[in-house]
Order: structure tokens, then sequence, then C-alpha cells
């Protein structure tokens, strides 16, 4: 076995947390039974790290058998990366047989076909979702295992969810290869990104309504204290106030699960409008600008925004329809034709 899937392997065992290892390896399936009883889980990871690659040396490993063992750990733990969505879309509207051994080949020969030193590894999981793992190199180096990109395709919709390397400029080779493998026609970046790839595809699957809890009222807890008819009135228009503000966000959000949400982004358009009088425009240009929203939840932040004074109720439209807003971007580029040339397959 090569050095350096040697110490590949090594590394992967050891950002494993020790009461997990036996269950990956497991998973994994690349170890027999026998050979995983040989193993004392009990001792350090270190320790447990180099007997793992002993044992992966009796079997003869590649890099693409340690690489399957990466997919499993990066499944398992993908809130550690943070992943983008893009959708693809389809030239007509005709529905194909997904056959995923021809899909792999296509992948791999758009791939390798650009660039020669690349790392392809493939996992299917039961949820109709392909992991794809790629190493990238360069035309002088092998690729780098430690900075991999990571695509989730889930075969039966048109989106893509990506973690890329730090390798920004191999994202093209790589949406040419998934528009051709999945005979897509074009793809384009829904300006959703989130660590938690699991939230994300709630919102594009619309495996949730738009339903959030939201801010309910406590009765006080206090003495037998009889207030004044003003501390009367005061207290009954902030109850008022407040059981408003529920009910508002209870049309505007409902009481179902939060999809958490770290990035939006949408183009804003709009007439700009003035005084004639200040004749501030010569022009009747629209006004574009670019709103970006980011936070570690960002949908529970918008939420909290009118229980807290922080806004009024309801929200604005702007606020509340970020997702719908993201899944519509598409849309939008599609009928201005604003689809990069480099994501266009032939």
């Amino acid at each position: 076995m090569d050095e350096t899937v040697a110490e590949y392997i090594r590394r992967t065992v050891l950002r494993i947390p020790r009461d997990e290892i036996k269950m990956m390896l497991q998973k994994w399936g690349f170890l027999s039974e026998a050979q995983l009883q040989t193993l004392n889980f009990h001792q350090i990871k270190d320790r447990i790290s180099q007997e793992v690659v002993q044992l992966c040396e009796e079997n003869s490993a590649d890099i693409k058998q340690a690489a399957v063992l990466d997919i499993i750990y990066n499944h398992i733990y993908q809130n550690k990366r943070r992943w983008s969505v893009y959708q693809m879309k389809k030239s007509g509207e005709e529905v194909e047989y997904f056959d995923i051994t021809d899909f792999k080949k296509k992948f791999k020969r758009r791939l390798r076909s650009a660039l020669k030193n690349v790392t392809i590894t493939f996992k299917e999981y039961e949820d109709d979702a392909i992991w794809i793992r790629v190493a990238w190199g360069t035309p002088y180096k092998k690729p780098n295992q430690y900075k991999p990109s990571y695509v989730v395709y889930h075969s039966q919709t048109p989106y893509v969810f990506i973690s890329a390397s730090v390798l920004k400029g191999n994202m093209p080779l790589l949406c040419q290869a998934l528009i051709v493998a999945s005979n897509y026609h074009d793809i384009c970046e829904m300006e959703l990104r989130s660590h938690s790839l699991n939230s994300l595809k709630d919102i594009v699957f619309k495996r949730y309504s738009q339903n959030f809890q939201t801010y309910t009222t406590k009765p006080l807890q206090g003495g037998d204290v009889v207030p004044e008819i003003e501390d009367i009135r005061i207290v009954l228009e902030n109850r008022s106030e407040k059981e408003r503000i529920h009910r508002v966000n209870q049309e505007v959000f409902g009481s179902g699960p939060l999809p958490k949400l770290e990035f939006a982004q949408y183009r804003l358009e709009t007439m700009f409008k003035s005084d004639p009088k200040m004749d501030v425009l010569d022009k009747k240009e629209p006004f574009r600008c670019l709103v970006r929203f980011s936070s570690p939840h960002l949908l529970e932040s918008l939420k909290s925004l009118a229980p807290a004074g922080m806004a009024d109720a309801p929200l604005s439209p702007l606020l509340t329809c970020i997702p719908h807003k993201a899944r519509n971007y598409f849309k939008i580029r599609e009928k201005k034709g604003l689809f990069p040339e480099s994501f266009v397959s032939p």
C-alpha cells in the first residue's frame, strides 16, 4: 500500500470519535469482521489508527477505498462542511430513465477529459442520494486528498448540493461534468448556503411549510398587589399587542419546524421614486441592488424580530419570502439568459 494512502487512512481514523470508529469501519466494509475483532477500540486513537493501517496494508487498500471511508465520515458529520445549492434545467420537458452506471461513466469521462490528475469516488445512499468526492490535482501534481469537493445529487430532482474545496477555479469543470452526466443543459447557483445539508434539502424539496414557532406570552409571576387603573390599561395594551404579534407571526410563519439557513442572497430591482420638482433622475431607470442575509441561524433570527420589538408585525415580504425567492432565482436568471457560458452543455 502506498505511503500516502496509509497516512490518509490514519488521519481519517483520527478524526472519528473513538466510540464511533468501530461503527464507521463496519459501514466501510473494507475490513472483514474477523479483522475488526483483532482491534482494541479502548486504547488511544493514535494506536487504533496504526492498527487499522496495518490491516489495510494486508488488504492492499488504495486511494479509492480510503476515499469511501472519508465519504462515510462526511456523510455522518455533514454539518462540518458548508454547502451551496445548485439547480439544473433540461432543454425540454422530457423525462428520462436515470441510469447510475451511465451517470458515473459520463461524469468521469467529462472530468478527466479536462483534468487527468483527479480522484473521483462515488457512494450511493438509500434516499436516492449519490455522494461524489472529487480530489483535485494539476497537470503536474497528484490530487490533494485533503482538500476535496463533495457533491450530493438526488437523481430524481434537478438539485445538487456542493461543498467545494478552496480551488474555486475547478467549479466550472465540476458543473460541466454534472450537467453532461445527468443529461441537463444549464446549472445555476441558488444563493442558498448552510452547514446544515438537511435544512437546505427541506427548503428546495419543499419538505416543510414555512411554519416557525413564535413568541408566546407567559403569565407574570408575583404577589397579589392590585395595580392602579392606568397600570392595568398599560398591561392590557401590552398583552393585546403581544397577542397581535403572536397571531400575525402565526399567520405568516405557522408553527412547524424551522430549517437552519445561514446565507441567502437575491437581486432586487425597483423604480426610484422622487419628487418631479427635484429632478433627481434624468432618466427613469430601475434601482438595482444585491440583498444578502447572513446569520448562524437566519430564519430563526428573522422569526424573532417582531417579538423582540426590532421590527413591525407582520414582517416585510422581502424578509419572509427568502427561501421562496431563492427557489425562484433560477427561473429569473433563465428568463434573462444569465447562465454562465462555461456552465452550458454543448
